[in-house]
């Protein structure tokens, strides 16, 4: 049976490497739905969906 994910179990280039993106992420979102709200193209939603997506992985501890 598997384990429940720890995020301490990962190397450290990982970890330092998550936490830097997860202190960036937030930014690149707003940046990204200014972009959309100026000039709405559907690559721009795509992006910020996929943007919205990674966040929410981020702050949930699933990755």
């Amino acid at each position: 049976m598997r384990r429940g994910y720890n995020p301490l179990l990962l190397p450290v280039w990982l970890r330092i490497t998550r936490f830097y993106c997860k202190g960036i992420i937030i930014p690149i979102c707003g940046f990204q739905t200014i972009r959309v709200l100026i000039i709405p193209t559907s690559w721009d939603f795509l992006i910020l969906a996929f943007l919205l997506l990674l966040c929410f992985l981020f702050y949930r501890d699933i990755i």
